[in-house]
């Protein structure tokens, strides 16, 4: 079988045939604006990490490279089926909802001496033991249990047959981030995440660049080693950043689209529609990336060194923080184990 196109040039392909989604260009030069006037700020680095992980181990700790493959291994489908119904998970004080659930209750599995870190635990724990590591404060459980079980169990099974840790794992690709990325799809089955679009395969891997990511993050905060071909790395095609994207105008849903969304309906997993809003997010993000180089190029005289990576570590946490302003514009919902 064909390889499929790269998330980048899948995401050229399918912005180029795109019925319901479109990319906006007035959009994309504003939110390269937004960004040009971010560009000195820790918001736009890999080395503000820790403070966008403050759950995590510290970067300069063992564990800290296991913790982000278990939860990176996990890092999909956390919204609710009723908006009032949240799973939520209390940690230190504070009381987490969505993806923060997850990191919350892996650390929080670490201080009550759980080994869940271990490749050699995590690769045969039971799924009574993971429902317990994810055991949520109110009646409301993590959803899709069984599928973070079986994905957890079968990622430590491949780190223990590539030397029993996600370093090891990860350093048969070198230091090459394109070839990192290859190396996770290749090697663990729930990191594939492929559709077919206008009969030609494409990818998206939000998980395996988000993963390869977070890697980075980590060795930049221990001041360790250089990564290279980041550039590489397109944005991570989720529910949330879509939503941003669209609300600061870089994005455009046809009407019909919007209606399916309010409506509430579930899109499934290689649905046309569902691929087109995660493809053209890809194709919008490499187009603010190529405006903010020019920008910084024709008023700065320098060469902007910001990525993909870089702008999605932005878009994901300013979703978080105007989660209300956008309250009007629906995200997509798709139950599936890639994002």
């Amino acid at each position: 079988m064909r390889s499929p196109l790269c998330p980048r040039e899948s995401g050229q392909f399918i912005a180029e045939r795109s019925r319901d989604v479109f990319v906006d260009e007035e959009g994309v030069q504003k939110v390269a604006e937004m960004l040009y006037n971010l560009r000195h700020s820790d918001h736009l680095t890999a080395s503000g990490w820790k403070k966008a992980n403050p759950l995590a181990p510290a970067p300069t700790c063992d564990q800290a490279l296991n913790w982000v493959f278990v939860v990176d291994t996990m890092n999909f489908s956390f919204w609710p089926d009723k908006e009032a119904e949240q799973c939520e998970v209390t940690y230190k004080g504070t009381t987490y909802t969505g993806y923060m659930t997850l990191c919350a209750a892996i650390s929080r599995a670490m201080e009550e001496g759980v080994p869940i870190t271990d490749p050699k635990y995590f690769s045969q724990m039971s799924m009574e033991e993971l429902a317990h590591v994810l055991r949520s404060d109110n009646d409301t459980p993590m959803p899709m249990l069984r599928e973070r079980h079986q994905v957890l169990n079968e990622a430590g099974r491949v780190l223990l047959e590539h030397g029993g840790s996600f370093r090891s794992f990860i350093s048969r690709a070198g230091n090459d981030a394109c070839k990192m990325v290859e190396l996770i799809v290749e090697k663990i089955p729930s990191y594939r995440d492929e559709a077919t679009y206008e009969g030609n395969r494409v990818s998206l891997y939000k998980r395996a660049q988000i993963l390869v990511a977070d890697f980075w993050g980590i060795m930049e905060a221990r001041g360790e080693g250089h990564i290279l071909n980041m550039d590489w790395l397109t944005m991570f095609a989720d529910y949330r950043v879509p939503q941003a994207l669209v609300y600061l105008g870089a994005l455009r849903y046809s009407d019909a689209l919007m209606q399916t969304l309010k409506n509430g309906e579930l899109l499934s997993s290689g649905d046309r529609r569902e691929v087109e809003i995660r493809g053209c997010s890809i194709w919008s993000v490499e187009l603010i990336k190529e405006r903010l180089c020019k920008l910084v190029q024709e008023r700065d005289g320098q060469t902007c060194s910001i990525n993909c990576a870089v702008i999605d570590f932005y878009l994901w946490p300013y979703a978080k923080q105007h989660h209300k302003e956008m309250a009007h514009i629906p995200i997509h919902h798709t139950r599936c184990v890639y994002y």
